[in-house]
């Protein structure tokens, strides 16, 4: 029935509280917002938000598409931020809202030519959600996060945020950037790199046709979790060690996040 309902429904426009808090509560990371969030919409059914998902850019909007396509401006793309469905929707239930998505992006942002996401290998995902919906793959960076003696994950602003909480203003100079070797040792922090895998679906012929002038090869050969690995640099350590299990723990909220259907 629900699954009815859902296939049924039309997306709508939330307010910034709205979205915000639906994520705070749900998603993995909700702790960390996007910067540069345009839109928040969502699916609300039986008047109770079930789905909700934010449109906008990265920290880098015009390094991020030009990285790609050198023929693109920030203007022609948006790139999902963060999506949180609630488990009272069934499974594949992501395509269905992927779908109207799409359709809402073209009705409402006709000059979009492209809706850009990342998978972010580094919590153990590689995009399960996008390959169902037959996104294109296109190739892997490395990314970083840093983890607490207790083995929490921290964002590198967060990082950043301890420097300032540590050291006082008078580091003002480190603000900004990554913890120096001096910084993990008294933080106890280690560094730990992880795969983030590309995917984008062309909203347009013209923008289907420009994944040829790409800077990177799209396609449909997906990464699988045996393509998942991450590199840790201990705090005292100068180099890095390849290890094969995610070194931090994932902190649950009220979704199922073992799921690899939910992570987003």
């Amino acid at each position: 029935m629900i699954l009815k309902k859902l296939s049924e429904s039309k997306i709508q426009r939330l307010s910034k509280d709205e979205g915000n808090n639906f994520i705070l509560k749900h998603h993995y990371s909700g702790d960390v917002m996007p910067r540069l969030t345009k839109e928040r919409i969502g699916i609300i059914i039986d008047g109770e938000l079930l789905a909700v998902l934010t449109l906008g850019w990265g920290t880098r909007p015009l390094h991020t598409i030009r990285k790609l396509f050198p023929n693109c401006e920030t203007q022609d793309y948006f790139e999902i931020g963060k999506m949180c469905l609630h488990d009272k929707l069934p499974r594949n239930s992501e395509t269905i809202f992927l779908s109207k998505v799409v359709k809402w992006l073209k009705e409402n942002y006709p000059e979009k030519k492209y809706l850009f996401t990342w998978a972010d290998g580094i919590v153990g995902k590689v995009g399960y959600v996008y390959q169902a919906f037959s996104m294109y793959y296109g190739e892997y960076i490395w990314t970083d996060v840093y983890v607490t003696k207790e083995g929490h994950k921290i964002h590198p602003r967060t990082a950043q945020g301890l420097i300032k909480e540590k050291f006082g203003e008078s580091t003002k100079s480190n603000l900004g950037k990554r913890p120096t070797y001096d910084h993990r040792i008294l933080l106890e922090l280690s560094r730990v790199k992880g795969k983030q895998f590309r995917y984008i679906i062309p909203l347009n012929n013209y923008a289907k046709k420009n994944l040829r002038k790409s800077t990177v090869v799209w396609g449909k050969n997906y990464p699988k979790e045996k393509d998942l690995q991450w590199k840790i640099l201990k705090p005292k350590e100068k180099k890095y060690n390849i290890i094969d299990e995610m070194p931090f723990i994932i902190k649950k909220k009220n979704i199922n996040i073992n799921e690899q259907m939910r992570l987003f």
